[in-house]
């Protein structure tokens, strides 16, 4: 093996290897790149795990990696906005830019969204990688790498909250305390909440929550929805106006609903179980909206801006580093549950 372009590869479900590929050649428009950092995603491990999630399965080895950043190392034809040496933060999603949903400006809805570590196409996680020029963001110099590959999650909630409608003043319940939780609630105090109260079952994860800023930091003991909603109004004093489900566990979506004031809005962001019970009719009467949640659309720039300005630091989520040629072993440790956000070193 050259280790020239180490990749992680997951083989099958279950078994992950460290292979030697080619190193790719960017085409038109887009930009060969060497990558520096990439984030460990509970889809990933979901992926190697049980080899799907929903509708997309894994029939075939695919590398894996969504969370990325990397310095261009070629330009493909027609390049114009990149040059050789910058530094990007990489959105994982190419849609086709054509459909309907693409040129509406909601392009994560689109069918044919090529998506990195995604069946049936692969990821980032290697030495080299080429992608899509215009869904490369360039990084101001006084942001690292390991924050511009931090900006996908980040995206993820700067989505989720908008599309929760969050505005100065606003109460929001976090349901779930991970990564996407965490940044839920970094993004909706920057966006001008007033109270944000976390919830879940990891005292570990509330105590990181209260570090970060969390109004209130609630642990959940009981397996009653409606138990756990009242627990959650007797600490604010009342209901939310907005409730964002990240965990995907079926207690806390219904939780959610309960939790939430008449008029209000619960965003569905965790991955949920196909089917699921739902207090439908609690939702119906109080008028309180279910919105789900596609990833995001247009939201980088408004994430990296956050993040250079200062405005949301999302450096103490990373806990745990490792080298690309450690990855398996990042993996086992994400797999276990220990720590925030798992982050890979691509280059030498």
């Amino acid at each position: 093996m050259t280790d020239q372009n180490l990749t992680v590869l997951l083989h099958k479900k279950g078994e992950i290897q460290m292979v030697e590929k080619p190193i790719p050649e960017p085409g038109p428009g887009e930009v060969q790149l060497c990558m520096q950092q990439v984030g460990i995603c509970g889809s990933d491990v979901h992926f190697w795990q049980h080899g799907s999630i929903g509708d997309f399965v894994v029939k075939a080895p695919m590398i894996l990696g969504h969370e990325g950043s990397g310095m261009v190392s070629k330009l493909g034809e027609g390049v114009t906005s990149l040059k050789v040496g910058d530094r990007v933060a990489i959105e994982p999603g190419v849609p086709c830019r054509t459909c309907k949903y693409c040129k509406s400006g909601r392009y994560n809805l689109c069918n044919d969204c090529v998506f990195c570590a995604t069946p049936p196409h692969h990821g980032n996680l290697s030495r080299y990688f080429v992608h899509a020029a215009d869904f490369c963001f360039k990084l101001p110099d006084h942001v690292s790498c390991e924050e511009g590959a931090l900006l996908e999650p980040l995206s993820v909630s700067v989505h989720a909250c908008r599309r929760a409608g969050i505005k100065l003043g606003s109460r929001v319940l976090v349901c779930g305390a991970g990564t996407i939780g965490l940044v839920m609630l970094l993004t909706a105090k920057a966006m001008g909440a007033s109270e944000v109260c976390i919830i879940d079952i990891d005292e570990s994860r509330l105590e990181f929550a209260k570090k970060l800023g969390a109004t209130h930091a609630v642990k959940v003991t009981s397996r009653d929805p409606e138990v756990i909603a009242q627990q959650v109004e007797d600490i604010i004093g009342e209901k939310t106006e907005i409730t964002i489900e990240c965990s995907g566990a079926t207690s806390c979506v219904q939780t959610a609903i309960y939790a939430t004031e008449a008029g209000g809005c619960v965003v569905l962001v965790g991955c949920c179980q196909k089917y699921i019970e739902l207090p439908v009719t609690v939702a119906s009467l109080r008028e309180v909206d279910i919105r789900g949640n596609l990833r995001y659309a247009n939201c980088y720039p408004t994430a990296l801006d956050m993040v250079a300005s200062g405005k949301v630091d999302v450096k103490p989520l990373i806990t745990h580093r490792f080298s690309l040629e450690d990855s398996i072993k990042a993996f086992e440790t994400t797999l276990r549950g220990e720590g925030i956000k798992v982050m890979i070193k691509c280059a030498r």
